[in-house]
């Protein structure tokens, strides 16, 4: 994870601390993306993902040291594939393009849940403002497999699962992660219910007639999750 510790939102569900760089020191580190090259190539990595906090207080959203941690990286481990899970960049077209143009294999961007739940669990983001981020990706850039996820068991419906799933699709997502939430402090929301293997199953298959590539849905699914064999999966049903 990338752009520091603290994050300028606070979602329902995250625990990543929330922080305003009027009240503490924000600045980014110059070295991080050297310094995640070197750890990539030290561990030698075939897979590497990149994420990162939101940082609504940068110009740029962080999209240039995003981008720059892409091509370090790549270059210390040429041979790896890299997969970028990223914010939304406040739905600026441009940094998600500064992103895309260092040549990720795979660009993730999760809408996290239903558009009904998100004044709760995703108040500072907006359903179609992700949805739009994916849709641009994935008709500027052929190069990389467009991915999205969202957590069930927070008080949505069957309905609202496979209408997501729809809306992936319609913009050009090529690989969906849907994946059980589980509260990880007292902070967050509770789980509102625990989804039967049966059902993720059934998730799974529905994704799959709407034509995606590749659908990795069950109770420990994360969206980073095996995602190497994920993104060979979605580039093999591709051929």
């Amino acid at each position: 994870m990338i752009l520091g510790n603290w994050c300028t939102r606070g979602c329902g569900f995250c625990s990543v601390p929330k922080g305003d760089p009027a009240k503490r020191d924000m600045r980014l580190d110059p070295a991080e993306p050297a310094n995640v090259a070197a750890m990539a190539a030290a561990m030698e990595l075939r897979y590497v993902v990149i994420t990162s906090v939101n940082r609504d207080d940068l110009d740029d959203g962080g999209s240039g040291h995003f981008a720059q941690t892409v091509r370090e990286v790549l270059r210390a481990v040429p041979n790896a594939k890299v997969e970028v899970l990223t914010p939304d960049f406040r739905g600026d077209f441009e940094a998600v393009d500064r992103v895309l143009t260092a040549g990720p294999h795979v660009f993730n961007h999760n809408v996290e849940t239903a558009p009904r739940l998100y004044r709760r669990v995703r108040p500072q983001a907006d359903y179609r403002q992700s949805l739009d981020v994916l849709r641009f990706a994935a008709r500027h850039y052929s190069g990389a497999v467009v991915k999205s996820g969202f957590m069930v068991g927070l008080g949505e419906t069957d309905d609202e699962v496979r209408a997501v799933l729809a809306d992936l699709r319609s913009v050009g997502t090529r690989i969906a992660t849907i994946g059980q939430y589980l509260q990880p402090t007292r902070r967050n929301l509770p789980v509102a219910v625990y989804i039967e293997p049966e059902r993720f199953e059934a998730y799974r298959e529905y994704g799959l007639s709407l034509g995606f590539n590749a659908v990795f849905s069950g109770p420990l699914v994360r969206s980073s999750y095996m995602a190497d064999a994920v993104s060979a999966e979605a580039r093999r049903s591709q051929c």
